[in-house]
């Protein structure tokens, strides 16, 4: 697989605005962002979160940082280290450090929300606020136990944006790992594996690893279901009646696709080392191995959406809160992504 580079160091010289929504106010989601201030990055970083809370916060942690109101009409310029723009969002109440607080969930969506309008791309001119959207942790729980249906970035950002199917891929050095289905119980998943979601799903990888990662033709292995892929219809029939035949019908189309094949055998460098992504068939099934491939490295990528979204591929860690010891690695690497990726477009 090409190598995945991970740099904030400028590779384009016309700054673009990047919005970064550090998730859950009381996690470590602050942290990370305020870690990164002083790092030095070719485009401006648009902060959507409350101002009072990452100036408490980096007050806790020994962080000088001065904040600057965000100005949409104002020319984008490159980060400048030692200074966050914010786009100020109210809190319902105050915030402490390492306790979740339901009042607060609609703090989180509403952030989140305004980040994905701001770097939605004008329907007419096709121009944003914002080139890219980078999204830090959130607690799933605390939000859809506020009353708020909530089950992941991915399912939000989707609805928001109208868009009928994303594809969740998370990303480290030397693997892509691209899933058919995401956050839903296992119970459901060979009912949501059909033939007409397996087109849909590996198109769009394909689209994308082509028109956002620059990669003419890619190659995309792809898992069974079943264990053995089903072993030849023993151990189950998905691989013969639904994912066999969707992939013949895609090859038609010229795509360069391998599988389906044995999970427990196909994440080994035999097959990797050609590898442009791996499609997995639920969300248990590839990402245990990415994420010990490269877990604090590695950057979950949204496809399918029109615009480009990255985020940690970690949770709240409630109990870092505040300590200054927190690992800026995954940060580092979705913001690094969407300067990549950004810079590509451009």
């Amino acid at each position: 697989m090409k190598e995945i580079k991970s740099s904030l160091k400028p590779t384009s010289p016309l700054p673009k605005r990047i919005a970064i929504t550090p998730g859950e106010p009381a996690g470590i989601g602050p942290d990370l962002v305020l870690s990164l201030a002083h790092e030095t990055a070719p485009h401006q970083w648009v902060i959507f979160a409350n101002k009072a809370l990452l100036a408490e916060r980096a007050n806790m942690l020994g962080l000088q940082i001065d904040f600057e109101d965000y100005d949409k009409n104002a020319p984008a310029k490159a980060h400048v280290p030692g200074v966050l723009i914010v786009c100020d969002e109210p809190l319902a109440e105050n915030v402490i450090p390492g306790q979740l607080n339901e009042a607060n969930a609609n703090y989180v969506i509403n952030t989140l929300t305004r980040a994905a309008k701001a770097t939605l791309p004008h329907p007419k001119t096709g121009e944003s606020e914002c080139a890219a959207l980078v999204t830090g942790p959130v607690h799933k729980g605390v939000i859809y136990r506020s009353g708020i249906p909530f089950s992941g970035h991915t399912e939000f950002l989707a609805k928001l944006t109208q868009t009928p199917r994303v594809v969740m891929m998370l990303a480290t050095e030397g693997l892509r790992v691209a899933l058919v289905t995401t956050h839903i119980p296992l119970s459901q998943v060979s009912h949501e594996i059909t033939h007409e979601r397996l087109l849909e799903v590996i198109r769009i990888l394909h689209h994308d690893l082509q028109t956002k990662f620059s990669i003419t033709h890619p190659k995309i292995y792809v898992c069974g279901l079943n264990p053995h892929a089903g072993e030849e219809g023993c151990l189950g029939r998905e691989e013969i009646e639904i994912i066999e035949p969707a992939l013949a019908l895609l090859r038609q189309e010229g795509m360069d696709l391998v599988g389906p094949l044995p999970a427990d055998t196909l994440f080994q460098d035999k097959y990797l080392k050609n590898a442009d992504a791996v499609l997995a068939m639920y969300h248990d099934q590839g990402l245990p191995v990415l994420k010990f491939k490269g877990f604090g490295k590695s950057v979950n990528i949204t496809l399918g959406l029109p615009f480009i979204r990255t985020s940690v591929d970690h949770g709240t860690a409630l109990d870092l809160v505040g300590a200054g010891t927190a690992d800026t690695g995954s940060l580092r690497t979705a913001l690094s992504h969407a300067i990549e990726l950004v810079d590509k477009k451009s």
